[in-house]
């Protein structure tokens, strides 16, 4: 094969990988990454909702807090990325390339939620006690905090995972029926 007939090719591969997508972009069954979005907001407002109403519920106070805190039940962080994960799954297919680094991006957030961020939290609580102790004589000393709810418990993450799963399904399956036929 000749530089000639390369350039040629490459240049057809060129013009076929244009062509195809410009038809994505034209085409509104194709037109779907909106869905992704929406989904995953979506699925972090439901899961920083369900930590408002439980409080609610838990006390009988409006505790508008809670929808910017870390933590708690269930995790918002692994409801929107599962979310994410299973609507790109839904959209492009369980075995695409799409899927793989959406799911292995939420695994990530996952076990980060689980583990880093929840050991930190203890760490934490734990140098608020010294603290405390070491300089109970002087107050303005001990007044000072570190922030200390800040990981999951692995039912926290496993909840927020399945409600972001479930979210997905119900909004796509939706999607679908309301929009497919643009």
């Amino acid at each position: 094969m000749d530089l000639s007939s390369l350039t040629i090719t490459f240049a057809q591969t060129s013009l076929d990988s244009a062509s195809q997508v410009a038809a994505a972009h034209t085409d509104p069954a194709l037109c779907r990454g909106w869905q992704v979005v929406a989904c995953t907001v979506l699925c972090s407002a439901l899961a920083q909702l369900t930590k408002l109403v439980t409080k609610l519920f838990r006390t009988g106070k409006l505790d508008l807090r809670v929808l910017a805190k870390t933590g708690g039940m269930p995790s918002s962080h692994s409801s929107c990325t599962m979310g994410m994960a299973v609507s790109v799954g839904l959209i492009e297919g369980f075995n695409s390339v799409s899927f793989a680094i959406a799911l292995c991006l939420a695994m990530i957030v996952m076990y980060d939620a689980a583990g880093v961020r929840r050991t930190v939290g203890l760490q934490a609580r734990v140098l608020n006690q010294m603290m405390e102790e070491l300089f109970s004589d002087h107050p303005q000393l001990s007044a000072a905090r570190i922030k200390e709810f800040l990981g999951h418990t692995p039912v926290e993450v496993l909840v927020g995972a399945v409600l972001g799963s479930a979210i997905a399904v119900g909004f796509n399956t939706w999607a679908v029926t309301h929009f497919a036929h643009v």
